[in-house]
Order: C-alpha cells, then structure tokens, then sequence
C-alpha cells in the first residue's frame, strides 16, 4: 500500500516580507523562482523528466486507456467497498479511542449499512503544505506569517520517518515546490524558497482542486491542509464546482483561515466596509464547507500564538483515526453522488452515551467525509 503525507496550503503573500531578511539573495535550490521571468515559486516537474530516486514518490496521474497494452485482459467485478475514516473528539478537539465497532452505525441515502472492515490506530499519513503565496494581503500579516511558518516547522516535525510529505504553493496557479517524499528537510527548504509573491491573485478553487485530484489514487491516510485566506479571485472552476470535485476526490481538507487575524488589523486601520465584512464573511464559509464535506476541520486563528496548538490537533485527529468500510446495499453504478452519515449509537439505538474519567457526559464530535461518487459502469 502507498503511503504519502498531507497536502497543507498555506496563505502567502504575506510570508513574502518576513522571509527577505532570512534567505540569502543567491544560492536558491535548483529550479527555484527565476529572476527574469518573475517566478515566485518553483516550477512542477515536466512528464519527460526522470523519475526520482526510490524515497520519493510522484503525485500519481490518472491512468489512460491509450497507455494499456492492447492484449491486456480486462475484468469486472460487482463487489463495490467504501471506506470511511472516521474521528471522534472530545470537546477540547482530543481523539476519543476505545469505541466499539458495534456503537459505529453508517448511513448511506439515509439507509443504515452492514459494517464489514474496522480498525483503529496509527497509520501512516500522505501531508502536502500548499502555500497561498499572493500579494493579496501583503503586508497585513507579516508577523503572523513568521509565527506559522515556524510552527509548520514543528508540525513537520511530528511526522514520522513512513509519513511522505510535499509542498505547493499558488497564486494564478499551484506550483509544487518539493514533491512527495519522506525527507522532511525537503519540505523545510522549500518554504524558506518563498520570498517575494509577485502577484495579488489567488485561485483557490483551482488549487485545491488539482492537489485533490492529484492526491485521489493515492492509498493510505491522506490530507490537505490549507492555510489560507479563503478568497478566491478567478478561477476557473466555481463554488458548487469545486465543492463537488473534492467530494470526488475523497481528501480531507483541513482550513486555517487567516482572516480573523487579518480582519483586526484591518479594523483597527479604519478599512473595514460593509463589502469588506461580507468578503470575509464569505470566505470563511468557504473553507468551513470544503473541510466539513471533504472530513476534515476549520480552524480560524486570531493570535499566532495559536497555530502550534491547531497543527497538534490535526495531527492528532490525522493520526489515530477508526477505518470502517462497508459494502453498500445500494449496487447500482450510475456515478451519482451519495450522502454519508456516521453515527454513534448504544445497543438500544439512541445516540451513544459518552463519559470522562469522572463519569460526567461528555461532548463529542464526529468527523468524517459527508458523502461520495458512486463508480460508473464500464461498458
């Protein structure tokens, strides 16, 4: 089974002013930003290119029929399983382990399924940092940045020596500034490479989208964690679009919103209108839909101080999940979207009672993907 990192897009144009003291003017790693064609971020590799050396891992491209052997033989199978992974948080965002299989019910179209597959524990992770490296709000979050930039650090860190991790950043399109690969150092120096954003656009939904579809065959426990400020200028793609490709894409998208960092400074500034409030407004939203539809979280900061404690909890809920798979009751291919539900029950059929070590109630959360595509039949 392959085993990757987690995607994180980050918000960037604001990186750009507190790295220039930090990086020198020369001796950029090799295929970084060229000064004469005004390149902020480092271009993917070209198809033609080599393959890289046995830890590294290419995001996987969708296989075309024109590339399979003529005489190759074919085979269909009707047997269809869906796998779900599911985290269960207590109200400080701490991973509840323990539960039974018998307490996790899943409903498909609202019909309960006959859970076949459970399991819980560490896995290994597929992480990807994708950077929003724009102009857009250069200069209203640059100590902000140096403060996130440093707990990424420490959230690199936490990963262990199996975790493949990558980086991208964006502005009028996704760059991958390292691919995937078990060499965390990797990934350090491609974030130190951001210096100055070139451009005040920042496409989001044609990021996410293309890192999602490029993370989709990838097996094992994968994420995309975006920091970023959720607008998006003109991409190609729209709202509802992009809502439903990520649906297909089946990765968790974990949002930190920089907005309500960037709203108070605003604020204080005297340069906060009415459109400006709805824009962040909308841009949060944004966020919280692609995170809680994909299975993942929102977070959204107003101190700094706060990222090392938001990067612990994803890698808490990233870390120790329950897998349940099942094999719907459903068996028709027509690739039509279907609505997920997980909940927990008691043997009586009422939600599950959960208490702490006191034996008070305690508040819990469910955090898993909302739904999926069903397969399309092959003619």
């Amino acid at each position: 089974m392959k085993s990757r990192a987690l995607l994180v897009v980050c918000a960037g144009g604001v990186l750009a002013a507190c790295l220039v003291g930090l990086m020198p003017a020369a001796g950029w790693a090799q295929g970084g930003p060229k000064k004469e064609s005004s390149e902020t971020v480092a271009r993917p590799r070209k198809k033609d290119t080599p393959q890289p050396e046995p830890e590294q891992a290419k995001i996987p491209s969708k296989l075309q029929k024109k590339d399979l052997p003529a005489d190759l033989p074919t085979f269909k199978s009707d047997v269809t399983t869906v796998t779900v992974d599911v985290a269960v948080l207590d109200n400080k965002g701490r991973f509840i382990p323990g539960i039974p299989k018998g307490n996790f019910r899943i409903l498909e179209d609202n019909v309960p399924q006959q859970i076949s597959n459970f399991g819980m524990g560490e896995a290994p992770m597929t992480v990807a940092m994708v950077i929003e490296f724009s102009n857009l709000f250069q200069g209203y979050w640059t100590y902000g940045w140096m403060e996130t930039l440093q707990a990424s650090y420490g959230f690199l860190e936490t990963l262990k020596p199996e975790d493949y991790v990558a980086v991208v950043a964006y502005d009028l399109r996704p760059e991958i500034l390292s691919d995937f690969s078990t060499d965390k150092r990797k990934a350090m120096e491609a974030m130190q490479r951001l210096r100055i954003a070139a451009y005040s656009e920042s496409n989001l939904y044609d990021a996410l989208t293309d890192t999602a579809d490029r993370m989709s065959e990838i097996e094992g426990r994968k994420a995309i964690v975006v920091i970023a400020s959720g607008i998006d200028t003109f991409s190609k793609l729209t709202f509802d679009k992009t809502r439903r490709q990520l649906q297909t894409a089946g990765v968790p998208i974990y949002s930190i919103g920089i907005m309500q960092y960037i709203r108070e400074i605003m604020d204080a500034r005297g340069m906060m209108g009415s459109i400006a409030r709805l824009d962040f407004l909308q841009a949060d939203n944004q966020l919280r839909t692609f995170s809680k539809e994909t299975g993942g979280q929102a977070f959204f900061p107003r101190f700094a101080g706060e990222y090392r404690g938001i990067f612990g909890a994803i890698h808490e809920a990233l870390r120790n999940q329950y897998s349940i798979g099942y094999q719907p009751t459903n068996t028709e291919r027509d690739g039509k979207f279907r609505k997920l539900k997980v909940e927990l029950v008691a043997p009586d059929g009422q939600p599950l009672r959960i208490t702490d070590e006191k034996g008070k109630p305690m508040k819990y959360t469910i955090v898993a993907k909302t739904g999926y595509n069903a397969p399309r039949a092959v003619e």
